[in-house]
């Protein structure tokens, strides 16, 4: 390796273990080992300061021909085959043309999964061994679990079981766990403080467990992970980042930590999280479909990636240094939500640590590693808001100096994918005015050969060949999941057996059928919004099983339900036909207020669950960390974490206001003349507050949140009546 990409060793070496004396007194963190992490530049590249790998890698040239190759193929035949379907009666028109082009952009789309989805069908049925787990590691790894408002009995639940797990391999000595909160809500924060404080007594003086809060969320997740590298970073190897529904096995954990340790090249490497804990009726979808049919599109992925892959943000492990020195993320010119700070930053980490020549790669054969999914149609949407305009803003990114083929089509794929729906959609619309023109137009009874009158038509044979071929392209992915899974015995029999999977599979595509014009319309109305220039916020993600109200449900698709009912009668008043060809689309949005009503109902999904449908193995046979973790969020449940309010709990417990006052950052004094008007009112209530029921009653939340930062102002709250 040359001298000038060797990065330096680690501030604590490897068998260094800083016991509790070197901690920082009462703050819960280990003494700071500062990295540097430098704001990139998108717009030039040196090369010569990227890292020169170790040995030459396999390029995966032949899997990217047949994806890419054969996406291209597919989509020219199927785009020819709408030219001779719609230019029978002679030339096509201008608006067929346009249909033309439309259908080839989405066809292109879903082709590019199929051809992907046969690749990682193929790699999958040599059925490759996953990794003994190690039993030596020399490198030291901080697990980091980022909070944002979240529920605190369930995310330290996490931490502890995950913990307990890694303990279990003997290796525990060479990870340490960070909780690093970035939570706004002044009950959260305490809530997070109060459990990492019993948590850390119950663990005794060993337990390499620390709890951080930030006074701003600056940049969100990217700027929590940020603030870590450059303050705790130098005295690590590695990091492991989680979510806050993350759960990972103690052997997954290791066997990443020594994948990494064996990979003198590798950056970032990525596991496949599969979805777990899932109850309602959407939920359950996602997590049958993500279980069954996963797999096949991640090997694929995986395999024309190779070591340009990807990053989801979550359940990867990361090499330190290498991320410091290349991942600084800059802010964008101009304002959200195409400006300012990257929102969807993990595609972006990833473009960035492979231009300076690290590997980033996916282990999807590696078990233990799971997730949750929202709960509902409107939570996925408000999610996916905020992806859409994290994807579409990658735009201002996919062209920067440096960056590697295969990351630019991760770029690529990623806006595609939500450009799609409002290209379904315009499809539609070109396709009804194409219907109500044959319908309305006089016949040319001069363009054709001889005298015969000349018609504008469709070819019906070609269009419905046409259609199955696009049927057949779009669900061969969810089939081959299944061929897959009914091979596998132990997958089979978890699942209900053959019958039950194929009957589980038939409900999975039906549902999704219904619920996809309805996601279509939604992702399109995004896509226009952040076109518009709307920008989306952040807003933290529902992770229970609590249902959605029914008046919020109306509000949400009302229009959804207006919108199919004047299409459906629009397009059977100008042809039988077209509301045929258009009925799928019709009868989801006529149905959208039911369909997002049952897509959160919990006795739904869980009448499934007792007649075995839409089961997985991990339902059948729970894994162990996520009954672990269960048990312990019931025990967390039970001290009442999240149910308590800030001032009343740092009110009662004057041990719990000196522990919070401990942990405030130094260095707050604010300068002589800079007024904080939330503060200020907040030291004004207090003053004149007899009760901490009137403090309670005064206090805004941004009051409460600046008196939470203030140990004067804690001081006064704990020597109220």
């Amino acid at each position: 390796m040359d001298e000038t990409t060797t990065l330096p060793k680690p501030a604590v070496q490897p068998d260094a273990q800083p016991g509790p004396a070197a901690r920082e007194a009462g703050s819960g963190l280990p003494p700071e080992a500062p990295l540097a992490m430098p704001v990139q530049d998108l717009s030039r590249w040196d090369a010569r300061a990227a890292h020169i790998p170790s040995r030459r890698p396999r390029d995966p040239w032949l899997a990217r021909l047949w994806v890419f190759g054969g996406a291209l193929a597919l989509t020219g035949y199927g785009g020819w085959q709408m030219v001779e379907t719609v230019s029978v009666s002679g030339s096509p028109t201008g608006l067929q043309l346009v249909l033309v082009v439309l259908f080839c952009l989405t066809f292109s789309w879903i082709t590019l999964a199929f051809t992907s989805a046969l690749l990682g069908f193929a790699v999958l049925l040599r059925r490759p061994r996953a990794a003994a787990v190690p039993a030596v590691l020399t490198t030291r790894t901080a697990i980091l679990m980022p909070v944002y408002n979240e529920a605190t009995a369930r995310t330290f639940a996490g931490v502890e079981a995950m913990r307990e797990g890694v303990e279990a391999t003997g290796l525990g000595q060479h990870f340490d766990w960070f909780v690093l909160s970035d939570s706004t809500q002044p009950d959260a924060w305490i809530a997070e403080e109060r459990a990492f404080l019993d948590l850390r007594d119950r663990l005794g003086p060993d337990a390499r467990l620390s709890y951080r809060h930030r006074p701003k969320n600056h940049h969100r997740k990217a700027g929590n992970i940020g603030d870590f590298v450059t303050r705790w970073g130098g005295r690590y190897d590695h990091m492991l980042v989680l979510d806050a529904d993350s759960l990972m096995s103690g052997p997954a954990i290791v066997t990443l930590a020594a994948a990494m340790e064996a990979d003198p090249d590798a950056g970032i490497i990525q596991t496949l999280p599969l979805i777990i804990n899932r109850n309602t009726l959407f939920a359950r979808l996602q997590q049958f479909a993500a279980r069954i049919y996963g797999p096949v599109i991640a090997a694929g992925l995986s395999a024309w990636s190779g070591r340009g892959g990807n990053y989801w943000g979550h359940n990867a492990i990361i090499r330190t240094r290498a991320f410091a020195q290349s991942c600084g993320l800059p802010d964008l010119p101009g304002k959200p939500p195409f400006g300012g700070h990257i929102l969807s930053h993990d595609f972006v980490e990833a473009a960035l640590i492979r231009r300076a020549g690290w590997a980033v790669y996916m282990l999807p054969r590696l078990p233990g590693s799971y997730e949750e999914s929202p709960p509902s149609l409107i939570d996925v949407a408000v999610r996916d808001r905020r992806w859409a305009q994290g994807n579409l803003q990658h735009a201002r990114v996919i062209g920067a100096a440096g960056l590697h083929a295969a990351t630019r089509q991760h770029f690529a794929t990623g806006i595609a994918g939500y450009l799609a729906s409002p290209l379904w959609l315009l499809q539609l619309v070109v396709g009804i005015l194409l219907v109500l023109q044959t319908a309305t137009e006089r016949p040319d009874y001069f363009g054709g050969a001889g005298f015969s009158p000349v018609f504008p038509r469709f070819d019906p044979v070609r269009a419905l060949q046409l259609f199955g071929l696009t049927m057949a392209v779009l669900l061969a992915p969810k089939l081959l999941g299944l061929i897959l899974a009914l091979l596998d015995g132990p997958v089979r029999r978890a699942c209900g057996g053959g019958g039950r999977l194929i009957l589980s599979s038939l409900v999975e595509i039906l549902l999704s059928a219904l619920v996809a014009p309805v996601a279509m319309v939604i992702q399109s109305g995004s896509v226009m919004d952040i076109l518009l220039g709307r920008d989306t916020g952040w807003n933290p993600q529902r992770r229970d099983d609590g249902s959605i109200p029914l008046r919020d449900i109306v509000a949400r698709h009302s229009w959804h339900m207006v919108l199919g009912l004047v299409a459906g009668v629009a397009a059977f008043a100008i042809a039988t036909s077209l509301f045929l060809w258009m009925s799928p689309t019709i009868v989801g949005l006529v149905l959208a207020i039911p369909i997002s009503w049952a897509s959160g109902q919990l006795g739904l999904g869980l009448a499934l669950k007792r007649r075995r449908l839409l089961a997985t193995p991990e339902e059948a046979t729970p894994p162990e960390i996520a009954t672990r973790a269960a048990g312990l969020a019931a025990r967390n449940a039970a001290q009442a974490f999240d149910a308590s309010d800030a001032l009343a709990a740092l009110h009662a417990d004057p041990r719990l206001a000196d522990a919070h006052a401990r942990m405030l950052p130094a260095g707050r004094d604010r300068p002589r003349g800079a007024i904080d008007p939330d503060r200020t009112l907040a030291a004004a209530k207090i003053d004149e507050a007899e009760t901490v029921g009137e403090a309670q009653a005064w206090l805004t939340p941004r009051e409460r949140m600046a008196l939470l930062h203030d140990q004067t102002l804690i001081d006064r709250l704990v020597r109220l009546g």
